[in-house]
């Protein structure tokens, strides 16, 4: 006749010391892999948008630079120049990085929505990156000699822009962006009136720029 077999049963002694202190040891690092986490997010997405009723009436020279990632350059340039008998503006500017390294957003979007620059008038000068190792700038350069001074010639209305943006390239780059997004929603920009210039980009490594010159004559 077989007998049940008593298996014995660790004392409790032992095991509650080892179940608390596990306890504590993942209590401990929860906020750190909170952080952990957060900052990782912070790599995986970089967004910029301009909505509401952001610049809306607003006249005059605007510029916007907004960048959401590392290591990118952007620029403004604007320069107006009125003369009696003569009028002469320039604008240049040179941006350049090199031997950077940065990471990757998973995900980018650029995007200007709601009722944005609604109504507004002048010269607009926007750039929106979001990514890294992005170049973008903005250059208007704009002769006008007075009304009246009908005497001046071609010759002594002049305007130039000289601008430039070296775009970062990144050295074993952490991952791809899978997601890329530029948008200008229909319901922004109504009534805007003059000059818009506008770059936009989501992802990384990539160079625009604008550049607008005028050289007006004297009216009659």
């Amino acid at each position: 006749m077989s007998r049940p077999v008593a298996v014995p049963r660790p004392a409790r002694g032992i095991w509650q010391p080892l179940l608390a202190l596990a306890c504590a040891a993942w209590l401990a690092a929860g906020p750190a892999r909170a952080a952990d986490d957060y900052a990782d997010m912070l790599g995986y997405l970089a967004q910029t948008r301009i909505e509401d009723r952001a610049l809306a009436g607003a006249s005059g020279a605007i510029g916007v630079n907004m960048a959401a990632g590392d290591l990118n350059q952007q620029a403004n340039l604007r320069a107006l120049a009125i003369g009696d008998g003569a009028a002469m503006v320039q604008v240049s500017t040179s941006q350049a990085r090199s031997d950077d390294v940065y990471d990757v957003p998973v995900a980018a979007s650029a995007t200007i929505g709601g009722s944005a620059l609604a109504g507004a008038s002048g010269i607009a000068s926007i750039n929106q990156a979001s990514g890294s190792g992005n170049a973008e700038h903005n250059a208007v350069a704009l002769v006008l000699a007075q009304q009246g001074i009908r005497e001046t010639p071609d010759s002594q209305l002049s305007s130039g822009v000289a601008a430039s943006a070296e775009r970062q390239t990144a050295f074993n780059p952490a991952g791809r962006t899978a997601s890329r997004k530029v948008a200008v929603e229909a319901t922004a920009l109504r009534g805007f009136e003059g000059v818009f210039q506008l770059n936009q980009i989501a992802g990384s490594a990539n160079e625009t720029g604008n550049v607008l010159t005028l050289s007006l004559p004297p009216g009659p």
